[in-house]
């Protein structure tokens, strides 16, 4: 979290989402929850469990929510051989006891994934595979074989066939909450298992066969070629502005952005800086200062928003910016809500002279550098990013990525963002994400006019995009562009580019000291 201490806590509207191994303790809120997730089929006995535990423990994962188990995995490592009998659920997965796990074997075996209820739609079982697939990575095992269930096959079998009912899952008429999940999540499917599990009436017995390949896997006795890479997926949003009735209209518009992130996999999201003015729409007309004030109390339901969808479409999302009142003090403040639960912020530093006197705006009291699941990363909100040292500050404590968010009127203005979001890609080796609004709110002092082209910029380098230009949208219309950046790159290059800023600087002649 940050080292500021504000006096708006956020910590009310963080949650705790930790994935982690499974515990013996844990027993108890497994049983509860396979009762839960599979009323009809007999959960866990402890002796399972332990015996799991105690011949394969790193394959058995938890996600808890607040401190509530709410998802659950189970598997083992095998050989593959074409004539194991996969199509057998209790010899592959030894009544559940794995006691036939082999600590070397080549494919990691899946016996169960369950989510809670109340907890579907987070995209849990996702994060569930996600770190099966990095297991597999980090044991180079060359594959995932999991035996899966089609729950919603008992709604149409005495109407079809099982084959028939997966095709029309695969096409996408009808959808099944695992085996559409599992397709999602990279499994090819190889075949049809009759009865895998007599007791899943829900499936009719019947289960799925299906693959995902560890493409990072290296035979033995093999050099591996591949290049690594460390790679982190960005949306930039470009926002249109305009009217809305309600905070629930505002909130429909925010959500489908990040529904759009969660189906690319974003690892972040970026909005617009005071986007939320889209507010202003439908409250009084008031003089611009007391505005702003009227816009902060929707603090809470903002911070309660995009935590929710954070945590739920699975993306680290930078809110843009929004004013904040703290010991009556008007500010302008950037959050990142993370995926898993946690908020941090930073506040605007440098206010332009059309903040200070339209709305009253105030300065924050320092940079700082926010840890993520994608590493260490800064937020300079628009006219932040035209001071260099705020990006040499944050580089040195290790930032990444440098995300802006912006709202400028005219091209000029956007220009000056653009300009120097790119100049610190060169100076310190990182990349930048830029978003803006478009769009127009009609009688919204200070807040009428927009103009943007959000982008996602990189070093100008021979291994970079041409122009240092990863990704960018078209000026003024509303969409988001999503590019891969790889941190990798990165490093190579600030050792081995063919200029090298950070490291010839001249630090005998000048430095860049932080002032707290």
């Amino acid at each position: 979290m940050s080292t500021q201490t504000p006096d708006f806590d956020v910590s009310n509207f963080e949650r705790e989402l930790i994935l982690r191994n499974m515990r013996i303790d844990d027993y108890d809120s497994m049983v509860s929850m396979q009762q839960a997730c599979f009323p009809e089929m007999k959960p866990w006995t402890r002796e399972q469990v332990e015996s799991q535990l105690q011949h394969f423990p790193e394959g058995q994962i938890v996600i808890e929510c607040d401190g509530k188990l709410v998802a659950s995995s189970s598997s083992l490592r095998l050989d593959y051989e074409d004539e194991l009998e996969w199509h057998d659920y209790k010899k592959i997965a030894d009544s559940g006891f794995i006691r036939n796990h082999q600590p070397n074997g080549d494919t990691l075996y899946g016996i169960e994934i369950m989510v809670h209820p109340e907890f579907r739609g987070m995209r849990l079982s996702r994060r569930i595979y996600d770190a099966r697939k990095e297991l597999c990575r980090a044991k180079n095992i060359e594959q995932m074989i999991v035996g899966g269930r089609i729950p919603g096959y008992h709604k149409h079998s005495g109407e079809m066939k099982a084959s028939e009912y997966i095709d029309r899952v695969i096409d996408k008429t009808f959808f099944d909450p695992v085996l559409t999940a599992q397709i999602a999540n990279g499994f090819s499917l190889q075949g049809l298992i009759p009865n895998y599990l007599p007791s899943d009436v829900e499936s009719c017995g019947y289960a799925t066969f299906l693959e995902w390949k560890n493409l990072d896997h290296v035979s033995a006795g093999k050099r591996r070629f591949r290049r690594t890479v460390r790679p982190v997926r960005i949306g930039s949003v470009q926002y249109q502005m305009r009217a809305v009735k309600d905070f629930e209209e505002f909130a429909q518009q925010a959500r489908y952005f990040v529904d759009v992130a969660g189906d690319y996999k974003c690892d972040f999201l970026l909005f617009p800086e005071l986007f939320t003015t889209q507010l202003l729409s439908f409250l009084p007309n008031e003089r611009p200062g007391q505005a702003a004030r009227t816009l902060a109390e929707y603090t809470p339901q903002y911070l309660e928003l995009f935590s929710h969808l954070a945590v739920k479409f699975d993306t680290n999302i930078i809110g843009g910016s929004h004013f904040v009142v703290e010991d009556e003090r008007l500010y302008n403040v950037a959050f990142l809500f993370h995926r898993d639960g946690a908020i941090d912020k930073q506040y605007k530093l440098h206010i332009t002279p059309s903040e200070r006197k339209w709305w009253g705006v105030v300065g924050g009291p320092g940079i700082d550098v926010i840890q993520t699941d994608c590493g260490p990363v800064s937020i300079q909100v628009c006219y932040d990013v035209e001071f260099p040292e705020l990006s040499r500050l944050a580089v040195e404590k290790g930032a990444q990525i440098i995300f802006v968010p912006f709202n400028t009127d005219t091209r000029s203005g956007y220009l000056r963002v653009r300009t120097c979001a790119a100049a610190r890609c060169v100076e310190n080796h990182v990349y930048v994400a830029i978003a803006g609004c478009t769009g127009n709110l009609p009688f919204c002092e200070n807040a009428d006019i927009h103009y943007a082209q959000s982008a996602i910029l990189t070093p100008l380098d021979v291994t970079f995009a041409r122009e240092g230009i990863g990704a960018e949208a078209n000026p003024n219309i509303e969409t988001v562009v999503i590019h891969d950046v790889d941190l990798e790159l990165l490093r190579r290059h600030r050792e081995q580019g063919s200029v090298q800023n950070w490291n010839d600087r001249r630090l005998d002649l000048y430095r860049v000291d932080e002032m707290r």
